[in-house]
């Protein structure tokens, strides 16, 4: 059963929910996770690639978009659907909807910005993961004035 933590940027926070997740990919690649982000627009995709790139000078995050990199040699990908390649990693879910297959993976990350949109989609995800029981954890975030930079 996955554990499922819901990340919300303060009001005050820079950035959007991309940065976010690059903060928590960070994280979580320091913790030796593997991770799968999907982001199910392919252009969305692609320049959270390249922001990951770019995320902080001092860091070097490996990844890769699914389907352009070896999965056994990057511990991080960006998907615009689940695949099979990441099995037991980590879900970090930019769709507004909850993935049909999240029960596979170990935990699932979901990365809230302040946009009316993406709060109201990330409210019933919240509950039907709640419903379908998998309480999820809430955590404020606030990121450094400095990552902002990178977007």
């Amino acid at each position: 059963m996955p554990t499922i933590d819901f990340y919300t940027l303060e009001p005050a926070s820079p950035g959007d929910r991309y940065l976010l997740t690059c903060h928590l990919v960070e994280g979580l690649y320091q913790d030796g996770a593997r991770v799968l982000i999907h982001c199910p627009e392919t252009e969305r995709a692609r320049r959270l690639d390249q922001l990951l790139w770019t995320y902080r000078q001092e860091s070097f995050i490996p990844h890769g978009l699914v389907g352009q990199v070896d999965p056994e040699l990057t511990p991080i990908l960006i998907g615009t659907d689940l695949g099979r390649q990441t099995e037991g990693a980590v879900l970090i879910n930019l769709a507004a909807e909850v993935p049909a297959e999240f029960a596979r993976f170990e935990r699932v990350c979901e990365p809230v910005d302040q946009d009316p949109a993406v709060r109201a989609a990330a409210r019933l995800r919240f509950r039907y993961y709640r419903d379908q029981g998998f309480p999820p954890d809430h955590h404020p975030m606030s990121l450094p004035r400095d990552a902002a930079d990178a977007w």
